[in-house]
C-alpha cells in the first residue's frame, strides 16, 4: 500500500507539471523559410550555457537575471529569461521569474528596470520592451501548463495587458511608448515593436480592434523612419518620433538615436516574427529589406558588424550575435535559401557565453530559427472561443461539507440544481476557479450545470 502511494503522488506530481508543447516543438511555420541546417540541439545548447551563466536563484523561490553588471538585473532581462522559460517548458524557473517581476513593480503595474541583486530598486519606472516579453511570455505559460495551479498566468496576463494599454501606449495615437513614464509621438523605438504580440494580446482580451490599430502604428514608424531619413534596407534608427524624424529628446543615448546599433539592431527579429506566424505583408516587406542589405550590401552574413549609420555606412567594429541573429532572422522572410542557411551557421559559431545582451539574445534567435519560438494555438488564446464541452472541467473537493471550487471558462453559468430538479442557485464565473457555497443547503447529491454560450456540461457533487 506504501508503494502504491508513492507511486500514486509521484504521477499526480509528474501531471501537475505537464507541459502542451514539450521542447524542442520544431515548428515549421506556414510563412517564410526555414534553414535546413536548424537542429533544435543548438537551442537547447545556447539555453543551458544561458541558464547557467546568467540565473541566479534569490530567495522564496525568485529568479533573476543577471545583467552586464552581475550584480544588477534589468526588466528586459526578465522578459527575456521567461520566454526562453515558457518556450523551454522549465515551469520553476518561468514562475521564480515571474514571481521576481511582480516584486519589483511600480505603482502602475510594471516592473521598474533595473534592481540590485535580489532587491532593491536601482532605476525606477517600466521599460515597455519587458512588459511586451512578460506579458507574451505569461499567454505562453498558460498555453503551457494551463492556469489553475498556484499562479493564474491567464489573468496575470490579462492584467499586464491592461497595464501597458493604459500606461505605454500613448492615448488616442496607439503610438508604443517606451516606458510607463515617458515617450510617445515625441521619443519612441522601434525595436520595442512586437506587431505579432499585439495580434495575440487583441485576441486574447477580446481587444483586436485597439492591438491591430497599435501594430499598424508600428509599420507606419518604421517605413516613415526609413523614409524621412534615406536608409538603406531595414536600417532603422535607435530612437525617433512617431513622425520618423530623430528626435530631440534622444539626445542622451549612444549617437543621439541616430543610427542603427543595440536597441535598432532587434527589430528585424520581432518583426520578422509578424511575417512568420501571421503573414503580415508589412512585416514581410520590412524583413526582406534587412536581409537584402546583409546579402547585397554587405555580401553575406561574415561582414555583419555592430553599427550602421541609417545610408548603410559602417560605424561599428564587432561582428557579434546580436547584429548577426537578428537578421538571420529576417532572412527566414527572404526568399534566398542558401544565405538564410549560412546566416544560420555564422550565428551558431559565433561564442560569447559570458555577454548578457549578445548571448541571450543568441539564445532567442536560435529558438525562432530552429521552430522553437511559435505562436501557441489561436484556439487556446481567446477566452470568447473556449469550448466547454471539450473543456477540462471540475469541481472541488467532491464529497464536500459546504464549499466547492468550480473549475470552468471564464464567464460561464454555473447552475445548482436540486435533486427535485430546481435550480436553487446561478452565479456567473469571473475567473477559472469559482467558489460556490452550499452552506445553507441540505445534505444530498446536487447537479451543477456549467454553460458557456450555446455549449454546456452538467457534473455531480455530493455534499455532506
Amino acid at each position: 500500500m506504501k508503494n502504491l502511494l508513492l507511486i500514486t503522488v509521484a504521477f499526480l506530481c509528474l501531471k501537475s507539471y505537464s507541459q502542451k508543447q514539450p521542447f524542442p516543438a520544431n515548428v515549421v511555420f506556414t510563412n517564410g523559410l526555414m534553414a535546413t541546417n536548424k537542429n533544435s540541439q543548438d537551442a537547447q545548447n545556447n539555453y543551458d550555457t544561458w541558464k547557467t551563466n546568467f540565473v541566479e536563484a534569490c530567495s522564496n523561490g525568485r529568479y533573476r537575471i543577471k545583467f552586464d553588471d552581475p550584480s544588477q538585473t534589468v526588466s528586459e532581462g526578465i522578459g527575456y529569461g521567461m520566454l526562453l522559460a515558457a518556450y523551454a517548458t522549465d515551469k520553476t524557473l518561468f514562475d521564480g521569474l515571474w514571481l521576481y517581476y511582480k516584486d519589483n513593480v511600480n505603482s502602475n503595474g510594471v516592473m521598474n528596470w533595473k534592481i540590485n541583486g535580489c532587491s532593491g530598486i536601482n532605476g525606477a519606472n517600466g521599460a515597455t520592451d519587458a512588459e511586451l516579453d512578460a506579458a507574451f511570455a505569461l499567454i505562453v505559460a498558460d498555453y503551457q501548463w494551463g492556469s489553475t495551479g498556484v499562479i493564474n498566468y491567464k489573468n496575470d496576463a490579462k492584467t499586464l495587458i491592461t497595464a501597458i494599454k493604459a500606461h505605454e501606449v500613448e492615448a488616442n495615437t496607439f503610438v508604443l511608448k517606451p516606458g510607463d513614464q515617458f515617450g510617445g509621438s515625441q521619443i519612441t523605438n522601434p525595436s520595442y515593436f512586437s506587431p505579432a504580440y499585439y495580434r495575440v494580446f487583441g485576441t486574447f482580451t477580446n481587444d483586436a480592434t485597439f492591438w491591430n490599430q497599435v501594430a499598424a502604428k508600428s509599420y507606419t514608424i518604421i517605413n516613415s523612419n526609413l523614409t524621412v531619413n534615406n536608409a538603406v534596407g531595414g536600417l532603422v534608427s535607435d530612437w525617433c518620433q512617431a513622425s520618423g524624424a530623430y528626435s530631440s529628446q534622444a539626445s542622451g543615448y549612444n549617437r543621439e538615436g541616430k543610427t542603427y546599433t543595440y536597441d535598432a539592431a532587434r527589430t528585424p527579429w520581432r518583426i520578422a516574427v509578424d511575417y512568420l506566424w501571421y503573414g503580415n505583408a508589412d512585416a514581410k516587406a520590412y524583413a526582406k529589406k534587412s536581409s537584402d542589405f546583409v546579402r547585397l550590401n554587405l555580401g553575406g552574413s561574415s561582414n555583419i558588424k555592430d553599427g550602421y549609420n541609417q545610408n548603410g555606412t559602417l560605424i561599428g567594429q564587432w561582428h557579434n550575435a546580436t547584429f548577426v541573429g537578428a537578421f538571420a532572422c529576417a532572412a527566414m522572410a527572404g526568399e534566398n535559401q542558401t544565405h538564410l542557411n549560412a546566416s544560420y551557421t555564422d550565428l551558431n559559431q559565433l561564442n560569447e557565453p559570458n555577454s548578457y545582451f549578445n548571448h541571450t539574445l543568441k539564445t532567442l534567435y536560435s529558438f525562432l530559427l530552429t521552430g522553437n519560438f511559435y505562436l501557441p494555438e489561436t484556439k487556446n488564446l481567446s477566452t470568447g472561443d473556449f469550448d466547454v464541452e471539450k473543456s477540462t472541467v471540475t469541481l472541488y473537493p467532491n464529497p464536500s461539507n459546504d464549499k466547492f471550487t468550480v473549475s470552468a471558462p471564464e464567464n460561464s453559468i454555473v447552475s445548482v440544481i436540486s435533486a427535485e430538479g430546481k435550480i436553487i442557485l446561478e452565479q456567473k464565473t469571473t475567473t477559472e476557479n469559482t467558489e460556490i457555497n452550499l452552506a445553507n443547503y441540505s445534505s444530498g447529491l446536487y447537479l451543477i450545470k456549467i454553460t458557456n454560450g450555446n455549449k454546456s456540461i452538467t457534473k455531480k457533487v455530493l455534499l455532506k
